[in-house]
């Protein structure tokens, strides 16, 4: 008997293993024929509100929209909406102007489906870790949330991430998977860190991370991945090698070494000449990965920004199909 996939009502994690299967094989249907189910969202609207920057995350979303015959809405709520008030029992007499409550209330109204992109402060562990934004706008909202990326998590770029390697490996055996983290300039958030490791050890890949002392990610998303400090030894004989950079979990929001010598190159993949490279972009060039990699033939940072489209059709779909 076939597994019954539980319907979401909101897209905010990997859920399952049958379910993120489906979602890939769904998405590889709509590679193939994208205007598949172009009547599927007739006459429905999806809000897309950013409280923080996205290129593409913004246009994957409003594509993925448009291919299944739904009206996209892109707000910028950080420079088009009022200040929000997220906390509940404020006294507004300082700088916000509009409490989530009312707001998300009435996106609810005007959409079908809301898709919300928030980023943690950095600053506030115990907050960033509840997803407390996200999780707002799914109290007050009143209809299927799907996260564009929020404090912990970047669902959609991880579901891209395993159609992107769903389809560039054909061996037998179990593909060895790499997260590597690289320098930047910069405190980085978790979220797809977290989320790659969530959905590569969810659909039972092996999970090698490598990262310097100092940059162990919450285990909660973890458990059942080598842990590996010393990269080398981590990349030997690796399938695929996904580089990002995140801050420090344990001492929160900081940067504990921009290490150079992370940053990789040819010289790194000794020991793994066929080892493909991934990057959610936007990338660093030059710090986190070398131009001779990321334009060289074992880039598939292009082919992953381009799955974004399909993966989020894919979910979308999904959403609709509980409607």
């Amino acid at each position: 008997m076939a597994n019954i996939i539980q319907p979401l009502q909101h897209f905010t994690k990997f859920e399952s293993l049958d379910l993120g299967n489906e979602l890939i094989e769904q998405a590889l249907i709509y590679k193939e024929n994208p205007a598949l189910d172009k009547a599927k969202g007739a006459g429905k609207r999806i809000g897309c509100i950013f409280l923080n920057p996205s290129l593409r995350t913004r246009v994957s979303t409003q594509l993925a929209a448009l291919n299944l015959g739904m009206e996209p809405i892109v707000l910028n709520m950080d420079k088009e909406g009022w200040a929000l008030e997220m906390q509940d029992g404020a006294v507004m007499n300082r700088g916000t102007v509009e409490h989530i409550k009312d707001a998300a209330a009435v996106l609810g109204s005007y959409f079908d489906i809301l898709a919300i992109r928030a980023f943690p402060s950095l600053t506030n562990k115990e907050e960033d870790t509840s997803d407390f934004v996200l999780s707002q706008f799914i109290k007050y909202a009143g209809v299927p949330v799907l996260s564009l990326e929020s404090a912990t998590r970047h669902p959609l770029q991880s579901l891209a991430d395993q159609i992107t390697i769903r389809e560039n490996w054909s061996g037998k055996k179990k593909p060895k998977i790499v997260l590597t983290w690289g320098p930047h300039i910069k405190a980085i958030p978790h979220a797809v860190a977290n989320s790659f490791a969530e959905w590569t050890l969810g659909l039972d890949h092996d999970l090698t991370i490598t990262h310097p002392e100092g940059y162990e990610l919450d285990e909660a998303f973890t458990e059942g991945a080598t842990i590996e400090n010393n990269q080398s030894k981590a990349l030997e004989d690796a399938d695929f090698v996904y580089v990002k950079n995140w801050s420090s979990f344990n001492d929160y929001g900081k940067i504990i070494t921009t290490d150079a010598s992370w940053m990789l190159t040819e010289n790194h993949f000794e020991h793994a000449q066929k080892a493909k490279v991934m990057h959610c972009l936007p990338v660093r060039r030059n710090l986190e990965l070398s131009d001779e990699v990321l334009d060289g033939k074992r880039s598939l940072v292009h082919a992953q920004a381009k799955n974004r489209i399909f993966a989020t059709q894919a979910v979308i779909s999904h959403l609709l199909g509980q409607l």
